[in-house]
């Protein structure tokens, strides 16, 4: 095989790549046009997902959650939940303390203010979305 042979190419067609009769990144599309901006783009598929989605609206409503009610609020195993906890921590979204209650150990969950702005946009994209069907004409 020669050395040209061996390298990539040098435009290799890639999901997105701009294509001939379609705008790439950064072209501004028609409204109502395929690939138009559309409220689906704006979902966080961290916060998206439903057992995290619950994680965010429960704790956004309380001050913290306690792991116990979490699990059995959301029908979740503790594996299950220790793994979503996982991924939101990660984002900044949540912290997680652990500590007693009594001589029982304890973990408890707070959203952080970066959690509760992801919610809140992930809550104003869902609006939009039905704010949209609400008002599409019939078929």
């Amino acid at each position: 095989m020669s050395p040209a042979e061996d390298r990539p190419p040098e435009h290799p067609e890639q999901p997105g790549a701009e294509q001939p009769g379609r705008p790439g990144p950064g072209h501004p599309e028609q409204p109502g046009q395929p690939g138009a901006e559309h409220p689906t783009n704006g979902l966080d598929e961290t916060v998206h997902q439903r057992h995290r989605l619950g994680i965010l609206t429960i704790t956004g409503e309380a001050q913290r959650a306690e792991f116990g009610y979490l699990r059995e609020a959301l029908g979740l195993t503790p594996g299950n939940l220790s793994k979503h906890l996982t991924v939101l921590e990660q984002a900044g979204m949540v912290e997680v303390e652990k500590g007693y209650a009594g001589r029982r150990p304890r973990t408890w969950v707070r959203i952080t203010s970066q959690g509760r702005a992801a919610l809140a946009a992930e809550l104003a994209t869902l609006t939009e979305l039905v704010r949209r069907h609400a008002t599409a004409p019939p078929p």
